[in-house]
């Protein structure tokens, strides 16, 4: 449509809010301009223009990239795959994740990965510049390391940029400050919609926007849709790593770009499946893999690191991202393999994976159908039971705590070092289904290691303790007597482990069941409780402070 009419279209809006203005100055009030017949209050400044927030509008933007600053989507499927090799222009390249080859990723347990990645790329001989684009969002610059796999003596890094004011459409607007954009408008004329277009000079946004139309200065003005002719240079789609190269070899280079990247971890997480008899249970391994990194990375070889690495905090705060978190659990697939990796455990994943951003992945790790278990029940006493008299009243109810134990090791099927997370624990219940037991994180544990899994405590055993005696036979020696009290109400016998941290200089002066000293301040009993029947423990003990 010609440019006349609609200019006077935008210019008389632009006077009406100006009149407007004027009127509300006079008043002492705020003024807006109205359009479509609604009144829309805006701040009032006080030389009389009167200054519109573009936030809404900013929500509709168009932008009609040149083709210099387009950029290709997509990313190369299948390793094997051919390259696609970064244009070069001139002394400037730009690579994307069409260029890449060979992608390898190894995450840590502690917000950290290392990203090792190929791409087969152009680049024009001399100095030129190259644009690294798709790398992690959450990258740490530092750690960046930039080689030519080709010919490492003919490439060298003159300077490294990290390039993450990312687009928006706010950032886009303030970037064209002092440059022509295209305005849009739409109208209804006879209940058809219609869109007037202006070219405008953007003057100044602090606030909101100040235009140039025909001569004259606009603000506080509706704007449906903002279109840009090109993405400024100095704006990105994705955080880029931007080089200064020097190339005294071929023109085609395969480049290695290796960093580390925070928003990347992984715990391990275990299914444990007890059956009826507690006797025997299934165990299932999985790796739990977050990617909260701001990328996605395609058919990567994928490694995990087991154990504590020790890192140096710097106070540095990575660029702040949104999370929509979603799951995708993996098709079941075999074990990985484990090897020793310096004072760690590295695990191999034998196949290679994509994992998207924003995805929580799981991955299996191990697998056993028939692991040997203990159903333990244990009691465990508090060092100020033996601190002196006990407040006389009821008896102090104790809680009795559940456990499954099982050993790692070959004859259960396992055998293998068993990174840190959460072992959960499901059984079988009388109609075939499976239920929730309880949940209990374990650490990392080698191989040939036993393991206790509480699960919660007992419903159906009840522990009552009673001070029964107590005599201070000096200021450091005292003599204290205790009666445990347990009653079983499930339908078989059971066997209770008592734990009691006596502490100082104790003697055990006597007992109604047999005990064992298992360390310099504990004793241990087993208590067993027949079906339906009730076990007393008496015994008493003198402490030197």
């Amino acid at each position: 449509m010609a440019q006349e009419p609609v200019l006077a279209s935008f210019k008389e809006q632009g006077r009406g809010a100006m009149a407007r203005a004027q009127l509300a100055v006079s008043a002492g009030q705020e003024a807006g301009p109205t359009f479509g017949g609604t009144d829309m209050p805006r701040r009032l400044f006080r030389f009389i223009v009167p200054a519109a927030l573009v936030g809404a509008a900013l929500a509709s933007v168009t932008m009609l990239a040149s083709p210099k600053r387009s950029r290709e989507g997509g990313a190369r499927q299948g390793g094997q795959a051919p390259a696609t090799v970064a244009r070069a222009s001139g002394t400037a390249a730009a690579s994307t994740l069409d260029d890449q080859v060979d992608l390898s990723l190894t995450v840590y347990n502690s917000d950290l990965a290392l990203v090792r990645d190929v791409r087969q790329i152009a680049l024009a001989s001399g100095t030129s510049t190259l644009r690294f684009a798709d790398v992690a969002a959450r990258i740490n610059p530092a750690t960046v390391h930039f080689r030519s796999l080709t010919e490492p003596a003919a490439l060298a890094v003159l300077e490294q940029d990290y390039e993450y004011d990312l687009l928006d459409p706010e950032k886009l607007l303030r970037k064209y400050v002092g440059r022509e954009i295209t305005l849009v408008r739409d109208r209804q004329d006879d209940g058809t919609t219609k869109s007037e277009e202006v070219r405008a000079l953007l003057l100044a946004y602090n606030g909101g926007p100040v235009w140039m139309i025909g001569g004259e200065i606009v603000t506080g003005l509706r704007v449906d849709q903002y279109r840009f002719p090109e993405l400024p240079d100095n704006l990105f789609s994705h955080p880029t790593l931007v080089w200064l190269l020097e190339n005294a070899g071929a023109a085609r280079h395969r480049v290695e770009a290796s960093y580390l990247s925070g928003g990347l971890s992984w715990s391990a997480d275990y299914v444990l499946t007890v059956g009826r008899d507690d006797t025997s249970a299934d165990l299932a391994g999985w790796v739990t893999l977050k990617n909260e990194s701001g990328t996605s990375y395609r058919n990567a070889k994928l490694q995990f690191i087991a154990g504590e690495v020790n890192r140096v905090t710097d106070g540095r705060v990575a660029p702040d991202s949104l999370m929509e978190m979603k799951m995708a659990r993996a098709a079941a697939a075999p074990a990985m393999v484990q090897e020793a990796f310096s004072e760690y455990h590295l695990y191999t994943l034998q196949r290679r994976t994509s994992v998207h951003d924003n995805e929580t992945k799981q991955i299996a790790l191990l697998a056993s159908p028939s692991v040997p278990v203990e159903k333990r029940f244990v009691v465990d006493g508090e060092p100020f039971f033996y601190r002196g008299a006990l407040p006389p009243g009821a008896p102090v109810k104790g809680e009795v705590k559940v456990y499954y134990r099982f050993k790692n090791d070959q004859q259960a099927g396992l055998g293998v070092p068993m990174p840190a997370g959460i072992v959960r624990v499901y059984q079988a219940d009388s109609g075939g289904g499976v239920q929730f037991a309880g949940e209990d994180g374990i650490a990392h544990t080698p191989k040939d290691e036993t393991l206790d899994v509480h699960t919660g405590n007992a419903f159906d055993i009840v522990c009552e303790r009673k001070q029964v005696d107590y005599k201070r036979l000096s200021n450091t020696v005292s003599e204290t007597e205790f009666e445990i009290t347990f009653r079983n109400h499930k339908e078989g016998p059971v066997t209770i482990e008592v734990n009691e941290p006596i502490g100082g200089d104790w003697e055990m002066l006597s007992a109604t069941l047999p005990w064992a000293k298992t360390g310099a301040f504990a004793a241990r009993f087993e208590v067993p409780v027949p079906r339906g029947g009730t076990t007393v423990l008496k015994y008493r003990v003198r402490v030197k402070w």
